[in-house]
C-alpha cells in the first residue's frame, strides 16, 4: 500500500526537503503541498491524504487550528495528522493531541524519524522515541504545564488488566514491550489497546498515554 502524505509548512525550503526525504521511499507518495493553514485545511479535504504533515506555525491558520477542523467528527477525515514542531516542549502539542492529532515530529529530527513518523502514524502506533513521549506526556499533564486538570470518567470502564496496558502504553512501551513484561502475545495486547481506545473515546495511542497519565495510570517517569 502507497502511503499519500501531504506537506504543510511556509517555508519551501522545508517543504522540499521533506519531499526529497518522504519519495525516496517506496510505499510514500507526496500528493501535495501547501504553504499556509487555510491551504492546508482545503487541500487536506479535497485530495484525503493517508497523512497530513502540518507545520505548527504558519500564515492564515496555524496547524492547531487545522487539525481542529481536519479532525471534528463532522468532517468524517480518515488520515492522521502529524504535527510538526521545533520544540518537543512546544506549548501547542497539548491542545493538538487533545484535537486528535496522531502525534509530533520535531523539525531537527532526521530522514529517518520522519519516514517513520509517517509510517507509524498510518499504524496509529507512537510517532517519536518512548523516552521524548514520556517526557512530553509528563510536562503537559503536570502540575506546571497550564493544562486544566482532568479525571473524567472512561466511557466504559477499563478492566484491571486495561489499566494496566494504558499505563504501560503512557510510559512509551510498545506492543511488544508490553508483550514480553506481562508474558502475553503481541496480539492480546493489541486487541486490549483497541478496546482502551474506545473506552476512552480516544483516535490512537497518544491519546491513550495522553488519558493515562491524567487519570494516574502511569508511574514510571
Amino acid at each position: 500500500m502507497t502511503i499519500r502524505v501531504l506537506i504543510a509548512d511556509d517555508q519551501e525550503m522545508v517543504r522540499r526537503g521533506m519531499r526529497r526525504i518522504l519519495e525516496s521511499q517506496a510505499d510514500i507518495e507526496v500528493i501535495g503541498e501547501a504553504a499556509d493553514g487555510a491551504d492546508a485545511l482545503e487541500t487536506a479535504r479535497l485530495l484525503r491524504p493517508d497523512v497530513a504533515l502540518l507545520d505548527v506555525r504558519m500564515p492564515r491558520m496555524d496547524g492547531l487550528e487545522v487539525t481542529r477542523h481536519l479532525l471534528a467528527p463532522a468532517t468524517g477525515f480518515q488520515g492522521k495528522v502529524v504535527i510538526v514542531t521545533t520544540f518537543d516542549l512546544d506549548e501547542y502539542v497539548y491542545p493538538a493531541l487533545r484535537y486528535g492529532a496522531s502525534g509530533f515530529l520535531l523539525k531537527r529530527s532526521g530522514p529517518t524519524l520522519l519516514v517513520e513518523a509517517v509510517r507509524a502514524a498510518v499504524a496509529g502506533d507512537s510517532l517519536i522515541s518512548p523516552s521524548v513521549t514520556v517526557r512530553l506526556l509528563r510536562h503537559v499533564t503536570g502540575p506546571d504545564s497550564g493544562a486544566p486538570a482532568r479525571r473524567e470518567t472512561p466511557v466504559g470502564p477499563l478492566t484491571k488488566r486495561e489499566i494496566e496496558i494504558a499505563g504501560k502504553v503512557a510510559e512509551g512501551l510498545t506492543n511488544a514491550d508490553i508483550a514480553t513484561e506481562m508474558f502475553i502475545s503481541p496480539g492480546t495486547v493489541k486487541t486490549h489497546v483497541a478496546s482502551i481506545q474506545r473506552k476512552l473515546g480516544v483516535r490512537n495511542r497518544v491519546g491513550i498515554a495522553v488519558r493515562a497519565w491524567e487519570m494516574g495510570y502511569a508511574t514510571k517517569c
